[in-house]
C-alpha cells in the first residue's frame, strides 16, 4: 500500500490576488489534515504573477500554525539562491516550533524568470555550484544537532528536539545518486518528467546507493467523480516549452511567459512548443488504478500529488475524491 501526500503552487485564480491564492493553499492544507493526507507541501516560484508561492518557508510557518498533526514542507526551496547556512537556521526554527512536522525539501532549478534569478543572486560573483552548496546544507544541519557541535562551524540554530525530514527534489539518476550519498531522501519530480526509463533508472540508482530506501514519486493527478469530465478538464491546460539558442530549454505555464522567459535570457533566436502536460485523469479508481501499479512497479510507498490548476472548487473536490480509498489502506 502506500500513502498520499500533497504538493500546492498556490496559483492565483482568474481575475483573482496572491491573496485569494495563499488563502486557497491553506485552506487546501487544512482540508489535507482532516482527510488524513500525510504531508503538504508548498513550492518556490518568482518573478511571475501566476503563482503566489515565492517565499515557501514563511508559508510552510503560518500553514503550521493553522494546523495540527499534518507534516508540513518545502517542495521545494531553490537552493541556489541562498546560503546554506541561512536555510539551515530558518528550517531548525521551523522544526523548533513546531517539532516532528517539518519537512525541508531542497529543489535545483531556478524556479522563475531570468531577471528574478539575477536579482536573488545578486551577492554573488559566480554561479553556486550546487552540490558544495548542498554538502554545506547537509552539514550545517548534522552540526546544529550533533552532541558536540564542529566549534570550527557557525552554529545554525537553534537546536530543535525532532529536526526536519530531508528531501532532494529531483527528475534523473544523478539527483537520486547525490541524495543517497548525503543521507538525504529523494523525490522524483514525475509531475515535470514523466519519461518511464528515466523514471525507473533514477529510482533504481537511489535504492541501489541508500541501501534499499524506497523514492517519493510526485505526480500531477485530478479526479472527477465522471471521467469524461476530468478529460475535459485536463484538455484545457497547456504548457509551453522555450528551447533557446543556447541549449537551455524551461517549460512555462503560458506562451507570453514562454516568450518573455527568452527576452529576458538574451536569446537571439528560440522557438516555443506547444504541449499537453503530464497529469494523470479520471475518476479517483481510474487514477489509483495507476498509482497501485507504479507502487507495484517501483516499489513507491509514497506519492505526492499536486492537483492541477483546474479552478479552486475543482481542486478541493479532486483532493477529497482522491482521499477516500488510500488514506484508509495507507493511513
Amino acid at each position: 500500500m502506500y500513502a498520499l501526500s500533497l504538493l500546492d503552487k498556490s496559483p492565483v485564480p482568474p481575475g483573482e490576488s496572491a491573496v485569494s491564492a495563499l488563502s486557497n493553499t491553506v485552506n487546501l492544507a487544512k482540508r489535507a489534515e482532516e482527510l488524513g493526507y500525510r504531508r503538504f507541501w508548498v513550492a518556490e516560484h518568482h518573478g511571475g504573477a501566476e503563482l503566489a508561492s515565492s517565499a515557501p518557508e514563511v508559508l510552510v510557518s503560518w500553514i503550521l500554525a493553522h494546523t495540527s498533526r499534518i507534516r508540513v514542507g518545502s517542495g521545494g526551496v531553490m537552493l541556489q539562491h541562498y546560503s546554506p547556512y541561512k536555510v539551515a537556521e530558518v528550517f531548525n526554527v521551523l522544526s523548533s516550533l513546531a517539532p516532528g512536522r517539518v519537512d525541508l525539501g531542497i529543489g535545483k532549478t531556478p524556479g522563475g524568470l531570468p531577471r528574478a534569478t539575477a536579482a536573488l543572486q545578486a551577492y554573488r560573483s559566480a554561479k553556486p555550484d550546487f552540490e558544495a552548496q548542498f554538502s554545506e546544507l547537509t552539514t550545517f544541519l548534522d552540526n546544529a544537532v550533533a552532541g558536540e557541535p564542529d566549534e570550527a562551524l557557525a552554529f545554525s540554530g537553534p537546536k530543535p528536539p525532532v529536526t526536519a525530514d530531508r528531501f532532494l527534489l529531483g527528475a534523473s539518476p544523478d539527483s537520486a545518486r547525490l541524495a543517497a550519498a548525503h543521507g538525504w531522501n529523494f523525490v522524483f519530480a514525475g509531475h515535470l518528467n514523466g519519461d518511464p526509463e528515466n523514471l525507473r533508472l533514477s529510482l533504481d540508482t537511489f535504492r541501489k546507493e541508500s541501501g534499499g530506501r524506497s523514492a517519493i514519486l510526485a505526480l500531477a493527478a485530478y479526479a472527477s467523480e465522471n471521467a469524461a469530465h476530468a478529460a475535459a478538464q485536463i484538455s484545457e491546460l497547456k504548457v509551453f516549452k522555450v528551447f533557446l539558442d543556447n541549449g537551455q530549454s524551461v517549460s512555462l505555464g503560458r506562451r507570453e511567459q514562454a516568450e518573455e522567459f527568452a527576452r529576458q535570457a538574451g536569446a537571439r533566436e528560440y522557438r516555443i512548443e506547444e504541449r499537453k502536460p503530464s497529469v494523470l485523469h479520471g475518476t479517483p479508481e481510474n487514477i489509483h488504478e495507476e498509482l497501485s501499479r507504479l507502487s507495484g512497479l517501483h516499489g513507491i510507498e509514497e506519492f505526492i500529488l499536486e492537483p492541477p490548476a483546474v479552478g479552486t472548487d475543482e481542486r478541493l473536490a479532486s483532493v477529497e475524491l482522491l482521499a477516500r480509498k488510500p488514506l484508509s489502506a495507507a493511513a
